[in-house]
């Protein structure tokens, strides 16, 4: 106990781990958790978008659609590697959820978690078309940037460092809608499409944020799991999207 409170005394001072060894069992837990959500989000969120593939208009955006597949399923892989490192058994675990599985299109789950997964919620729901598909890689590509600069900095030293490779192709990967976004608005008669999109979709990436105040949050910052409240996050997410959809011509 003494021992574990003294890594948690460095922990709040802003110190940094690099083994499991080393890790209390809450940070532990904490930090498996935060793993899950991501590995099982990318792995979501890979299968979403490997069913548009083919619904792209032409070959580059259909390439656009595949990188972002292969990419979200190696961003898993490499956490996931990391949650093996702390006992989790990677082989089963890749395979045992239904990846593919979503809910209604008109559920409203809010933040609560549903499923056997830990998937943010957002990847609960179905993607209809690729004008969906490219309104909500926007939104949602512009949130992964924002929460992965947030993780970016994290004390778990080997997640930081993942993280911040990961960054870069999860960046463009919100510029990648953002050009296809682009092209769909160009058209007039695509126009409503889009507009219905973003109204069925920003609720539901702003939900991916938790829910304000939340109570975990202390805690998670004291052991350098976190640094600012989902409420400063979603704040931004909403300034960053605004800003891409002003550029884009497209009203709020």
């Amino acid at each position: 106990m003494s021992d574990e409170m003294t890594i948690q005394s460095y922990l709040e001072q802003g110190g940094k781990l690099s083994s499991p060894e080393n890790a209390p069992a809450r940070y532990r837990g904490e930090l498996m958790r935060l793993m899950a959500s991501f590995v099982d989000s990318e792995l979501a969120g890979s299968a979403g978008f490997a069913d548009c593939i083919n619904n792209g208009p032409g070959i580059a955006e259909r390439i656009a659609a595949s990188r972002i597949v292969l990419e979200k399923l190696d961003h898993g892989e490499r956490v996931l590697k990391i949650m093996g490192d702390f006992g989790a058994d990677t082989v089963r675990y890749a395979s045992h959820h239904p990846w593919t599985q979503r809910m209604a299109r008109d559920a409203d789950i809010g933040a609560s978690r549903q499923g056997d997964d830990m998937r943010l919620n957002v990847f609960h729901y179905p993607i209809e078309g690729w004008t969906d598909a490219v309104t909500m890689n926007v939104l949602m590509g512009t949130a992964v940037t924002i929460q992965l600069e947030e993780l970016a900095g994290i004390s778990y030293q080997p997640l930081a460092e993942q993280f911040r490779a990961i960054l870069p192709r999860e960046r463009r990967h919100a510029e990648l809608g953002i050009e296809g976004l682009r092209k769909l608005w160009a058209e007039e008669t695509g126009r409503p499409a889009v507009k219905a999109s973003l109204a069925y979709w920003t609720p539901r990436v702003a939900a991916s944020f938790g829910r304000a105040g939340s109570k975990r949050f202390d805690a998670l910052k004291r052991f350098g799991l976190r640094s600012r409240t989902n409420d400063a996050l979603l704040s931004e997410w909403r300034g960053k999207t605004d800003e891409v959809l002003a550029e884009l011509g497209i009203a709020a």
